[in-house]
């Protein structure tokens, strides 16, 4: 959902001061256990934020909170590395979107039905266990997803978790959440203040401070209990089903969720999720939610992930944050893939702090399904978005007169931003303009294309964008000598359709067109201009994740863009691979793969990407190679992987130090490795390596190597 507008410098502004914020809390809850807002208020900060880089790509940085799983590592503990990342699930307040969740699951699947498991979604401190031969070897946080800390000494003071349980596996990670029951807390909380210490805002945010004691001693005296719900390394033992999963975890006597259910279809999901939610008090502790996950385990694989979250699971969070107003209007807005949007235009009404005057309707079906209607009263909900979903409608004070919402018909039948021809999409539950020149869709995929996180244009706002993609009518100072300067108005037509046409722009083009230009008689500088022609041609040398971010194939965000690019190594090689060898790429996934395959079978995205080609923008640069790499270096041109620990190194900066000498560096050893780096601990890319006779570098050669 769009944000309100507002300008460039607003939103950097804004975006700043939410990054700082969202930091300034993530440390006071995650390290000093000293929360000041509520999640809540915490999920609003972060959506509003996710909202603003959407909206505005060049704002997002690298170490934007929105980039990142969980929190900070505690300091004092020492580190562990996850052998499968911790990941974090995306989340949701609203049952709709939970039904839109299953359209995607389902449709990526190509069925009809998908049985799913809902568990509650436990307010504690996610932890992981991982045992060897039935022995716990090792407890960890989460932390950030990829590296936790080390609880083992606090975990073991925990009754709840059992040291040693009744398997041969060579490994089982369980994974789950510590928590501090409610009666726990209550009473742990009045010992405290009898004894005049500080009270813990939260069960949550005590179980974190207990779990952050250096002295196991403390945390043993602290109530703290445990429910496990997933697995994550694992060897010498398998699973089928999530509820599998369940049953095999409370059979070696693990603690597992009192409330779950397999559920056939979203619908009984749904009324599981609200059962659950009249049933909260029979848990012993706090619950935020429910966690619905597609049941079998061979379809997660299927379904992928995004770079922080599985595609086959979801949050869905309850919400309690409600006001009533009157619904005035329904506007339609056009995104870059044609879909129109319905958004609900409401009288202002204070809700969670703030003034709310527009909300998401989502689409046409969830309109009708709930019989919204111009005029209405109607409920809505802060759902964690900026912008908060209408809920319900007050029937009791609909006012006489009102009809049923026909998006076609509120829409003339019309495009609202082209007058083009509309048709629906039964599978989006949307209407989508059939114009692909539709100024609207245009304009969001040349501001997609030049985003920060894409082909990285610098000075494409907006404006200018809007500029170059319609009409445009200007005004041009002729100087006719005696008779002076004469002032002629001409049309132009858009001089940008589709993101190839960037690269036929002059600089001349773009003056004519700039907005707030001013036809003066004199000569025109050109600086804004020759500068934005320049960027242009700057980035046909961008690296090819960022072309395929650029060229908005659907299901691929940056992420999967990068993987992309390095296990193809040319948009040639993309467009040339079929569907079940993309499925096999990590992290992709038959969702994605068909996206691909698609994208390219699509004779109008061919010939843009021919445009491209004899733009001179490159397909082929996998990595960026800085400007003084030895070309005679020893990496210089290698495709380079790393496994293992490295003592010197984190494994990012060893990359970094990788790609300052020309190399590519990959995450998956097969033919076309020329180099394994291989650090203490080294598994399988190690023994792959050597049954591929790949040359193999321990750290010390390594280090000789970069010289």
């Amino acid at each position: 959902m769009e944000q309100p507008v507002q300008s460039l410098a607003e939103a950097k502004k804004r975006a700043e001061f939410l990054r700082a914020e969202l930091e300034r809390h993530n440390r006071l809850y995650y390290v000093e256990a000293k929360p000041e807002i509520s999640d809540r208020e915490f999920d609003r900060l972060m959506r509003e934020l996710q909202d603003l880089e959407a909206a505005h790509p060049e704002l997002a940085t690298p170490d934007s909170p929105t980039q990142r799983v969980g929190g900070a590592p505690i300091e004092g503990f020492q580190q562990v590395k996850h052998a499968v990342p911790m990941m974090s699930l995306d989340n949701t307040y609203s049952v709709e979107e939970m039904r839109e969740f299953d359209a995607r699951v389902r449709k990526a699947l190509g069925v009809e039905s998908v049985d799913y498991v809902i568990e509650p979604k436990v307010d504690g401190v996610s932890i992981s266990l991982r045992y060897e031969h039935g022995v716990l070897k090792v407890a960890a946080t989460r932390g950030d997803g990829k590296t936790g800390d080390d609880i083992t000494a606090n975990a073991k003071t925990i009754r709840a978790i059992p040291l040693r349980i009744p398997t041969d596996a060579a490994v089982l990670e369980v994974r789950g959440e510590a928590y501090l029951g409610k009666a726990a807390f209550a009473k742990m909380n009045a010992e405290r203040e009898k004894a005049g210490e500080a009270l813990f805002a939260n069960p949550r945010n005590a179980t974190a401070g207990s779990l952050k004691q250096l002295d196991p001693k403390v945390v043993a005296g602290r109530p703290l209990s445990a429910v496990l719900y997933a697995t994550g390394a694992l060897e010498g033992v398998e699973f089928e089903t999530q509820a599998d999963v369940l049953r095999g975890l409370a059979k070696l006597g693990f603690p597992v969720a009192k409330l779950w259910w397999e559920c056939r279809g979203i619908e009984e999901v749904v009324a599981r999720a609200e059962e659950l939610q009249r049933r909260e008090g029979e848990l012993e502790y706090e619950m935020d939610g429910a966690v619905v996950k597609v049941n079998r385990l061979a379809l997660w694989r299927q379904l992928g992930t995004t770079a922080k979250a599985p595609r086959f699971a979801m949050a869905y969070k309850y919400s309690h944050e409600q006001a009533q107003t009157v619904l005035r209007a329904i506007t339609l807005q056009v995104g870059r893939t044609g879909v129109l949007t319905p958004v609900a235009e409401l009288e202002p009404v204070e809700l969670a702090g703030s003034t709310i005057s527009r909300a998401t309707l989502h689409n046409e079906d969830e309109i009708k399904r709930k019989d919204i209607r111009v005029g209405d009263t109607v409920i809505i909900e802060k759902a964690g978005e900026v912008i908060p979903a209408v809920v319900a409608v007050v029937a009791e004070k609909r006012p006489w007169g009102t009809k049923p919402f026909d998006l076609s018909a509120h829409a003339g039948g019309k495009c609202p931003a082209c007058g083009g021809g509309i048709v629906r999409d039964p599978e989006a539950a949307a209407w989508r303009c059939e114009n692909l020149d539709c100024p609207a869709q245009i304009r969001g995929r040349i501001e997609h294309f030049t985003a920060r996180k894409a082909m990285n244009i610098d000075g494409f706002g907006e404006a200018i964008v809007e500029s170059l993609t319609t009409e445009r009518t200007v005004q041009e100072a002729a100087d006719e000598g005696l008779f002076g300067v004469r002032t002629e108005t001409k049309v132009l037509p858009p001089a940008v359709r589709d993101v190839a046409d960037l690269y036929a722009l002059t600089a001349e083009a773009i003056e004519l067109r700039r907005p707030n230009r001013v036809a003066d008689g004199k000569a025109p500088s050109m600086v804004l201009a020759r500068k934005l022609a320049a960027a242009i041609e700057a980035s046909k040398g961008s690296e090819l994740w960022r072309l395929l971010h650029g060229l908005g194939i659907p299901n691929v965000g940056e992420g999967l863009a990068r993987t992309l690019a390095q296990e193809l190594g040319s948009l040639d090689s993309l467009m040339a691979a079929d569907a079940e060898a993309l499925a096999k790429v990590r992290d992709i996934g038959e969702i994605v793969a068909r996206s691909v395959v698609e994208f390219f079978a699509n004779p109008r995205n061919r010939a843009v990407i021919e445009k491209l080609r004899k733009a001179g923008v490159r397909f082929d640069r996998v990595e960026k190679v800085a400007a003084g790499a030895d070309r005679d270096g020893y990496f210089f041109g290698k495709r380079v992987v790393i496994t293992g620990t490295l003592e010197k190194f984190t494994r990012e900066q060893a990359q970094e130090e990788l790609r300052k000498r020309g190399a590519t560096v990959a995450e998956t050893v097969g033919k076309t490795t020329n180099i394994v780096v291989a650090g203490a601990e080294a598994g399988s890319k190690l023994e792959k390596a050597q049954k591929l006779g790949i040359p193999i570098l321990d750290e010390a050669e390594f280090l000789n190597k970069l010289g």
